[in-house]
């Protein structure tokens, strides 16, 4: 997701965060969605880029769709942790 701007960044990751917030009916804050986000950005950038091919960089609605679900993964995999613990 390298072609958007820091900006754009902070924004897919709120909008991310917050959806994947919704998803998983969890409840958080602004930024701890942000940093959902962000990282669930990655997470979703990385797993779409090597396992479909799809390049987000520079299209906000996939950029959204990729993010968010990078995100409930996160959400997903923190939650295993949580109950482990």
């Amino acid at each position: 997701m390298g072609g958007f701007g820091f900006i754009a960044w902070i924004i897919i990751g709120i909008i991310a965060g917050w959806l994947a917030e919704k998803i998983m009916k969890r409840e958080h804050g602004l930024v701890t969605n942000l940093i959902v986000g962000v990282v669930g950005a990655l997470i979703g950038g990385f797993l779409a880029n090597n396992l479909l091919g799809v390049d987000a960089a520079g299209n906000w609605i996939v950029g959204i769709i990729v993010a968010t679900i990078g995100a409930v993964v996160l959400l997903f995999l923190l939650g295993l942790v949580k109950r482990r613990a």
